[in-house]
């Protein structure tokens, strides 16, 4: 997929909206798009914009790494307090609010990052970790903890899965 491609889905994310670039959760996810695509093009180009985009992961309490892989139409509602394992994968349609960590077990039988699926809304708070995998529709509620895997269509409040084919509705 093209780097527009990514920016266009990122975009209709928001809806039509002027001056979308101001807006500081799509600028930093547009400068990740740029590190992303300049990073096996151009070694200089992708350090000009590693700079640009370390200054704004500073700024906005972010910790999204460049090399970190995520689908298209990717959103962050609310900057502040986002860590996301450089070996995490997530899918298209993912939607982060604030204070989330997708994190990394370094030991025991879970020892790896998360894969997230498609079409998954992380509420504020939430804590996703260690080798599992995260289903498609999914919704993980606010302050929620999930060291296990997700099946498809889920809602995950606390440490408790509840089936539901309607899981993102009205969220994503």
């Amino acid at each position: 997929m093209s780097f527009n491609e990514y920016i266009s889905s990122d975009k209709n994310k928001w809806g039509k909206r002027k001056g979308l670039i101001f807006l500081p959760q799509y600028k930093f996810v547009y400068l990740k798009r740029k590190c992303e695509y300049w990073r096996s093009k151009n070694k200089l180009i992708f350090i000009f914009w590693r700079l640009i985009y370390q200054h704004y992961e500073t700024k906005y309490l972010m910790d999204v790494p460049a090399k970190t892989i995520i689908g298209k139409g990717f959103k962050i509602e609310h900057l502040g307090g986002v860590v996301v394992n450089p070996d995490a994968k997530l899918g298209n349609d993912v939607t982060i609010l604030n204070n989330v960590l997708i994190g990394m077990e370094k030991r025991g039988k879970r020892t790896g990052s998360p894969d997230i699926g498609n079409k998954v809304y992380i509420a504020s708070g939430a804590v996703i970790t260690g080798k599992i995998k995260v289903g498609s529709n999914v919704l993980i509620a606010a302050n929620s903890f999930v060291n296990f895997d997700v099946p498809n269509n889920s809602i995950v409040i606390g440490n408790k899965i509840i089936k539901s084919n309607k899981a993102t509705d009205y969220y994503i």
